[in-house]
Order: C-alpha cells, then sequence, then structure tokens
C-alpha cells in the first residue's frame, strides 16, 4: 500500500481540496484522485523528511500569535498606504542570527514571516544561520531581531527540535 499511495494523509489533503475548488462530480472527484497520486508519488521521490514534532501542543499558542500578528500588520501597513507621502517610513533589510536549524521548523518561519504583511523572507545562509529579511516599516532592527527570535523562534525550538 504505501508503494501505491506513500502519503494517504497528503493525498486525502489534495483530493477534499481539488473538490472544494472544483464542482462536486464523479469526474473531479476521479481527476482529483488522479492528481493526488501523482503529486504523492513526486512527494515520496523527494524523499522529504518527516517532521519531528517534540511539544506539538505548542501549535495552538504558536499559531495564536502568528495570527494576532498578521492582523496587527494588516493594520500598519493599511495605515501606510492610507497616510502615504504625508507619513515618513524606512523600509530596510534585517539580518538575524538564528539558532533553529531544523528544516521543518525554518519552513514553518518562512511561512511566517512571507505571511506577515510588511516583511519578506529574503535570504537564509544555512552554514552561519543568518536570516535576512526586508521590513516596509523599519522602526529598529534590534525591535525585529526580538519579535522575531523571542516570538517566532524560541517556540519553533520548543516545537521542532
Amino acid at each position: 500500500m504505501s508503494r501505491i499511495l506513500p502519503h494517504p494523509l497528503l493525498a486525502a489533503s489534495l483530493v477534499l481540496m481539488w473538490m472544494l475548488l472544483n464542482a462536486f462530480s464523479l469526474g473531479h472527484f476521479l481527476l482529483g484522485i488522479v492528481v493526488a497520486l501523482i503529486a504523492t508519488r513526486a512527494a515520496a521521490a523527494l524523499q522529504i523528511p518527516k517532521p519531528k514534532l517534540r511539544r506539538w501542543q505548542l501549535i495552538p499558542r504558536l499559531l495564536g500569535v502568528v495570527l494576532y500578528d498578521i492582523l496587527l500588520s494588516n493594520i500598519a501597513v493599511t495605515g501606510i498606504i492610507l497616510m502615504g507621502r504625508r507619513r515618513k517610513h524606512v523600509s530596510g533589510f534585517v539580518a538575524i542570527p538564528l539558532d533553529l536549524r531544523d528544516r521543518n521548523g525554518l519552513a514553518v518561519l518562512a511561512c511566517i514571516v512571507t505571511s506577515t504583511p510588511g516583511t519578506a523572507w529574503v535570504e537564509y545562509a544555512a552554514d552561519s544561520g543568518v536570516l535576512v529579511i526586508h521590513v516596509l516599516d523599519l522602526v529598529s532592527e534590534e525591535e525585529w531581531v526580538g519579535v522575531i527570535k523571542d516570538r517566532y523562534e524560541s517556540l519553533l525550538l520548543e516545537i521542532f527540535e
């Protein structure tokens, strides 16, 4: 069974997503199954390591922190857009030294940074562990280092490492 369907949860998720995005019909259901089979075989060929979650019970807390920060960032970016040139803002790059080395944890951090309005993941140097992000309204580099390390990285370290 594992050779035919190497990632059953991924396959089920893909079929469900396919059905939600398309019409509910037998044809779309069968096509969703075909897409899921091809995608899970491709994922198996990539030999993606399964994440090892040490403290999965912290995931809801991380999710709450991220959703709260996304809400605040949306409000801040809306203010920047509406104020236009009347308010001076400085954008810039911030280098953040990370202790997090787990690939899954880094992928989650990348999703968090890029889904938060006003920030973008620019570069990560695996050898030095330095992350570079771009911030739309850069007030203080130290503040951003603290946000990433204290709010996100500390929880991700507990969850993944």
